[in-house]
């Protein structure tokens, strides 16, 4: 089988992280054994479609979603995409095959007087945590990064200077996003706090625990949902939430759709489009505003 130099080609040509590349192998390696198992077969370079099929099926069967058979079938999609690329087939089973359908997932962002009751609580302290955690809901909804992107950052990935902080996306890119002059005072207050924990280095990264090691997913879960479960009843309570708040407030403020992909990282605008629905109260409050034939 040719998965390892798939995984080769998806980390060394693509730059995909290491977090997406274990994902893309454990959905093909889940296929591997299902087609073992029940067909004896080890050779997936000779798969039928009817095999992935009754893969499928089975997956349904046992209550797996639309959405998540659909991203392992994208897997191996992308597999046989790559044997295609090496000439060792000559079509792709799934060259047919059609996506599941799904239920399109709205996610209800903060409104702002929830973020600015947060900061508000964050505020009231002026201890190690306190000032870290103001920090890092500042730059998640000051700039729009992800969860991963934010814990990836280095002390150097912050230029105070220029008011600027590089963030390193999915696939490896890179976009510079400039920061408000309110999280830049607070950059300055942490890192003196975080001075006196370990020694700072450029390549050391930015936001740690009390015990001076680097932060954490779950750990950002935590925070993110400890303070907002005191100013908001909404069901989800997230670091992408509060992405999708920074998105939302920026067009309802009128921000250019092309900026905030910009901002994002989005490789499409089709991705940021769809913050376009919760904003569609405000459009339509500007569109009446502002019509011609609505002032007659």
């Amino acid at each position: 089988m040719y998965l390892n130099a798939f995984i080769d080609y998806l980390t060394l040509e693509k730059n995909y992280s290491s977090h997406t590349v274990l994902a893309y192998k454990k959905d093909i390696e889940a296929f591997s054994a299902f087609a073992k198992a029940n067909y004896d077969q080890t050779d997936l370079e000779t798969i039928h479609y009817s095999q992935i099929r009754s893969w499928i099926v089975l997956l349904a069967d046992t209550g797996v979603s639309n959405r998540t058979i659909n991203r392992k079938i994208a897997s191996l999609k992308s597999f046989y995409k790559f044997l295609l690329k090496i000439e060792v087939i000559n079509a792709s089973p799934l060259v047919k095959h059609k996506a599941l359908k799904t239920s399109k997932k709205l996610q209800i962002p903060f409104s702002e007087n929830e973020v600015s009751e947060v900061f508000d609580l964050i505020s009231i302290s002026d201890d190690f945590e306190s000032i870290r955690d103001l920090l890092l809901l500042e730059l998640l909804y000051g700039t729009g990064m992800r969860r991963a992107e934010l814990i990836q950052l280095t002390i150097g990935s912050v230029d105070v200077s220029q008011k600027t902080v590089k963030v390193i996306g999915k696939r490896n890119k890179e976009r510079i996003i400039p920061l408000l002059p309110n999280v830049c005072n607070t950059i300055y207050k942490y890192l003196e706090k975080r001075d006196e924990l370990v020694q700072r280095t450029n390549d050391a990264p930015l936001l740690i625990t009390k015990k001076g090691i680097k932060l954490y997913d779950t750990l950002v879960y935590r925070i993110i949902n400890g303070y907002f479960s005191r100013t908001s009843n909404k069901i989800k309570k997230s670091p992408h939430i509060i992405r999708h708040s920074f998105a939302t407030h920026l067009l309802n403020q009128g921000a250019d759709l092309n900026t905030v992909k910009d901002l994002l990282g989005h490789a499409s605008l089709a991705s940021t489009q769809v913050y376009t629905h919760n904003s569609i109260k405000t459009l339509r409050n500007v569109y009446k505003n502002a019509h011609p034939r609505n002032k007659k």
